[in-house]
């Protein structure tokens, strides 16, 4: 087996998890190159910066380039492991697409050599990684890929799914258990082997079916626990209830842990990977396409409340608080605030301030709307109306007697001493 220094890795996709899993990787001495289809993220990261918040990731990233570890190409090169880590979107059928690690592939095909390792890490729907195999031995006749020839194969193939938590991620791909699915049992060990060089958690090998499965399972489990919750906070608004009491007490229960409701679920993983589910088995899934369907109506749902409140005070400017899909991180892939926030101001136009402290600018949703952004201390001076999208902990520590006299609507229970006069949740009607 190579020594750290000698290992040659290359990581195609240098975004939220295929960055850091280069940097850490890079961090044990290993040599690294990151593969990516922009220029800009190419001379970011070489120049030892990042293109992505996540805590400590600059100066690891800045560390190991300046140490020789790290650098970034547009070029695939020759390596002895080869980790994609690409998106996998749906379209709008909500059917998996899979066209970027295919196209991953077929750039490794180019450089691939007996002894090498491809491991996929995207999250995919059950059966990608045997679709890679096959793209490969069409690609490399010269090959003995593995399942699909008939003696020792000359490569291995590896599927092995990231869970990680954005804020987390440089902690948790390193101590957080890891599931390994190879092609055959002797690739798994393959890649077993290197996943040791980095990960302290468990790694526990399977086949590579069973280990997407796993993935869009624990994706699936997290979205119709949510699903749960939000509906609980329609139901509650119809009694007459504090959801947010409501499960606060229900959760003293010794077997009981509903989860919070929100304006929707977002974020790269829960609302996009119980899709790829639904779409493998239409008819078996009745339960986690449901699901989804409520999650993404509460999206809607909390746009009509939100105008409803905007409407009771005409003229008012108003802020919405967050983009994020979750707190405390800059990603807004899928997410429910922006959805919420983007809406709101294509209708109400420079009524609409956006507070969001992960952001410089404002996304592409919001050109032409004629909303600003402004920090959270503005918010507080000048708009009478407060939105809570997110629950960033700058929201989080603003005190009574800075809100005390607002009209808030707090999607995410973070204000529990808002005066019940004015405040309203998903729960309590306006006015």
């Amino acid at each position: 087996m190579l020594s750290d220094a000698e290992l040659k890795v290359a990581v195609l996709g240098l975004g939220y998890i295929g960055l850091p899993t280069a940097a850490v990787i890079a961090r044990t001495g290993a040599q690294v190159l990151g593969i990516d289809v922009h220029q800009s993220v190419v001379d970011t990261i070489n120049s030892g910066k990042v293109h992505i918040e996540e805590i400590d990731l600059d100066g690891l990233v800045s560390g190991v380039v300046a140490r020789g570890n790290l650098r970034a190409s547009l070029q695939i090169e020759p390596a002895d492991v080869f980790v994609i880590a690409v998106p996998t979107p749906f379209d709008a059928d909500h059917a998996p697409d899979i066209g970027y690690v295919l196209k991953a592939a077929t750039t490794i095909a180019i450089v691939l050599k007996p002894g090498d390792t491809v491991i996929l890490e995207s999250t995919s729907p059950v059966g990608t990684t045997e679709q890679v195999a096959d793209l490969l031995a069409e690609l490399r006749p010269d090959l003995n890929i593995p399942g699909r020839c008939a003696g020792s194969a000359d490569v291995a193939i590896a599927y092995c799914p990231e869970r990680v938590l954005p804020g987390r991620i440089l902690v948790e791909l390193i101590e957080n258990d890891r599931v390994i699915g190879g092609i055959t049992s002797r690739c798994a060990r393959k890649a077993l082997q290197f996943y040791r060089r980095f990960v302290r958690g468990a790694c526990v090998t399977t086949s590579a079916r069973a280990a997407e499965m796993t993935k869009l399972t624990e994706n699936a489990f997290r979205d119709v626990n949510i699903a749960f919750a939000n509906e609980l906070s329609l139901v509650a608004e119809k009694m007459g209830v504090d959801v947010w009491e409501v499960i606060r007490l229900a959760n003293r229960h010794p077997r009981v842990n509903i989860l919070s409701p929100g304006p929707g679920v977002g974020g790269h993983c829960i609302a996009v990977d119980p899709w790829f589910l639904v779409h493998s088995a239409p008819e078996a899934t009745p339960l986690i396409r449901t699901a989804r369907q409520v999650n993404d109506g509460k999206v809607g749902y909390t746009i009509g409340r939100a105008e409803a409140l905007i409407e009771s005070l005409a003229g008012a400017p108003v802020a919405c608080l967050g983009l994020a899909f979750k707190a405390n991180i800059d990603d807004f892939r899928e997410s429910p605030a922006l959805k919420v926030a983007a809406s709101l101001a294509q209708r109400f136009g420079e009524r609409v301030r956006i507070v969001e402290p992960y952001a410089s600018v404002l996304p592409k949703a919001f050109d032409g709307t004629g909303a600003s952004l402004i920090d959270i201390d503005t918010a507080l001076e000048t708009c009478p109306i407060l939105i809570v999208l997110v629950d960033h902990d700058v929201f989080k520590s603003v005190p009574l007697d800075e809100r005390s006299a607002k009209l808030v609507y707090d999607t995410r229970g973070i204000w529990p001493d808002q005066p019940k006069a004015i405040a309203v949740s998903p729960l309590r009607k306006v006015g």
